[in-house]
């Protein structure tokens, strides 16, 4: 496959750049990023001989390639969040998809410690942090901002991202025409080779496979261009220049999940000999590192690199430069709500194992969302499930494997031999033989959710109900004496309810009194998970419909789903049904969600459901997620269509 030589109008834009200076930088070195959207480490230089990425090849022989670098969330924007802030989505609030968190004072996006050591910065255009870009964090940022801007006497930290390689550019056959112009299509049946096991293996498949392929291959001369550009300005031996993604490849089961597939990302590092003082003897280029990278590490670096110390509240932890720290041993990634689905999961990731924490079990893997939906990736895995259902024969010898993440429920705990299962197919939690690293794992993970003050295990309308309190949702959790206590509390409550062991429901029903809504939230979620178990008390029954009445909303939606199992549906659905008409945005969505959930059961209140479905006024205040559970959920009841917004 080749790649056509560089278009007039990429040659005047060289001509445009020229002018900067190359002695700009002075005493510190120029930064840029390069970083693309949706991709894992499928490069040529990362192994993957049918990848035609000559570029980013050529460029990794003068770089570190870095093995184990991985992002801290399988979707964009709370991966961008805490990439810019250096801390985790979800102690700062923005861990939700299409959120609008409130950081506190004292964390900020990390290049206004650049501003204070002289850095012009610019941001060339993606922003979408989820929280409100404080002003002053670019000195441009627009489609129009380039490092060529820069004063002479500065030095510059310039970011550009490609979005050509988005999940749109496969799903949609009009920006995949206009991202691939010029270039030739990948052979199906030769990429196929790299086909994920979990996907099934059709020309559908193989087709939007071959499509990824080809907008790497796009990204890839995007990548060239932009190396050219340093180097017709004279620039190259005086920029450091950065290239990353911001996740994994854009398809089910890789994008917004928390495997490999969808946290794994390539990072390629190249420092130019005259700057590479700053950075070690260790640092060879052309050479690989299996030092253990998480995308919020990114920040402390290039401060670091600059001869800023990054700021104490930062988590993220600089790898290279004068600040650099010792390695990591471990990541870590959070899942939250992706759009309109709330599915809380955790995971903890060392060099060889990957653990997962599934604080919703009780959810399968492939919950509807409208967006992956219609993917014709997905559409062919909901088309094997049919098939495989109906005993209806195939030629496709992965339906099995496929509809493992079909299922209804999810294991609590995931455990998976990354090194002999690069797929993550065979999960490991029950081998006695690897019984010593689940615990140590899990308990990276639980020690984790206390250090770092997870506020992601605080459902989302009662977090904002916190948020108006106390200012900003990093404050919930580390503010007051007794903070740290709260949050393992919360941790452990949200451990307890995940599982169906009948003897956990007496501490549960003890905990639906609890001074604390969430604690209450996560106990009568628990509770409702063992609904078909009988050994409860009436008096259990009793507080959860008191809680009918509580100042959360989670909680009153949460004890209403434990009531279904509990013979009081009527009461349960007429508390469903006053969320829907009359709660806040994301207690309408908890509601919309349990209701789909209940299927059959929820016909008594589809009058509500069909009343909150259509209505509009105020629509954007409302939100449209609510909207769209509410669509599917009536369409699986009366089997119609309806528009989605």
């Amino acid at each position: 496959m080749a790649i056509p030589e560089k278009p007039a109008s990429v040659v005047l834009f060289l001509v445009a750049v020229v002018s900067v200076s190359a002695d700009s930088a002075g005493s510190q070195p120029n930064i840029l990023w390069l970083s693309c959207e949706d991709i894992s480490a499928h490069l040529g230089c990362y192994g993957y001989p049918n990848a035609t990425t000559p570029v980013l090849d050529a460029f990794a022989k003068e770089s570190v390639i870095y093995d184990h670098a991985y992002t801290t969330a399988g979707v964009c924007a709370p991966c961008r969040s805490a990439i810019i802030t250096g801390m985790y989505q979800t102690s700062i609030g923005s861990h939700h998809m299409r959120c609008k968190a409130i950081p506190p004072e004292h964390v900020k996006p990390f290049t206004f410690w650049l501003t204070k050591a002289g850095y012009y910065r610019t941001n060339n255009s993606k922003q979408d942090y989820q929280f409100d870009t404080p002003r002053g964090t670019w000195d441009e940022s627009s489609s129009n901002a380039h490092w060529k801007n820069c004063p002479t006497d500065k030095p510059f930290f310039s970011v550009f991202n490609y979005t050509g390689c988005h999940e749109s550019g496969i799903a949609s056959e009009s920006k995949y025409k206009k991202v691939i112009d010029g270039l030739e299509q990948h052979d199906r049946d030769v990429v196929a080779q790299s086909l994920p096991p979990y996907y099934p293996d059709t020309p559908v498949a193989r087709d939007d496979w071959g499509r990824y392929y080809d907008v790497i291959t796009a990204m890839d001369r995007w990548v060239g261009q932009h190396l050219a550009a340093l180097d017709a300005a004279g620039l190259t031996d005086n920029t450091i220049v950065v290239y990353w993604s911001d996740h994994g490849v854009g398809l089910p089961r890789a994008k917004r999940w928390l495997y490999e597939s969808g946290t794994h990302v390539p990072l390629i590092v190249r420092v130019p000999r005259k700057w590479r003082k700053l950075v070690g003897a260790e640092f060879v280029p052309g050479t690989r590192s299996d030092r253990m990278i998480s995308m919020i590490d990114l920040g402390p670096t290039m401060l670091s690199l600059a001869d800023v110390a990054p700021p104490d509240h930062m988590q993220g932890r600089a790898f290279l430069g004068p600040h650099a720290v010792a390695p990591r041993s471990y990541i870590y990634g959070a899942r939250d709500r992706m759009d309109e689905r709330y599915d809380i999961i955790r995971m903890v990731r060392d060099k060889r194992y990957r653990y997962v924490r599934n604080y919703e079990p009780y959810k399968t893997w492939y919950q509807y969302m409208n967006t992956p939906e219609k993917g014709r990736t997905m559409m062919e895995i909901r088309n094997s499930e049919a098939t495989s259902a109906s005993g209806v024969s195939t030629n496709d010898g992965n339906i099995k494997t496929v509809g493992q993440f079909l299922r209804l429920r999810k294991p609590l705990e995931e455990l998976y031999d990354v090194a002999n299962d690069p797929h993550e197919m065979t999960n490991l939690a029950a081998d006695p033989r690897l019984a010593g690293k689940l615990r140590e794992l899990r308990q990276q993970h639980l020690d984790w959710v206390v250090d770092t003050r997870d506020v992601g295990l605080i459902p989302e309308a009662e977090l904002h109900r916190l948020r108006a309190v106390s200012g900003s949702e990093w404050a919930i959790l580390n503010t007051g004496d007794n903070a740290a206590l709260r949050m393992e509390t919360i941790r452990d409550a949200a451990v307890l309810a995940g599982g169906t062991e009948a003897g956990n429901l007496s501490r549960l029903a003890e905990w639906l009194s609890h001074d604390d809504a969430t604690v209450r939230y996560w106990a009568a979620t628990g509770i409702g998970n063992r609904s078909g178990n009988q050994n409860s008390s009436a008096g259990t029954t009793n507080t959860l419909i008191a809680l009918l009445q509580d100042e959360s909303e989670n909680v009153r939606v949460a004890a209403a789903r434990a009531l279904m199992g509990r013979g009081k549906s009527g009461l349960a659905l007429h508390s469903l049904s006053q969320v829907l008409d009359d709660g806040t945005q994301w207690a309408r969505v908890h509601a919309a969600i349990v209701l789909d959930e209940l299927e059959q059961e929820a016909r008594p209140a589809m009058k509500a459901m069909k009343r909150n479905k259509a209505y509009r006024e105020g629509f954007v205040a409302r939100g449209k997620y609510a909207v769209r559970v509410l669509n599917k959920a009536l369409n699986d009841l009366e089997g119609t269509h309806h528009t989605v917004p």
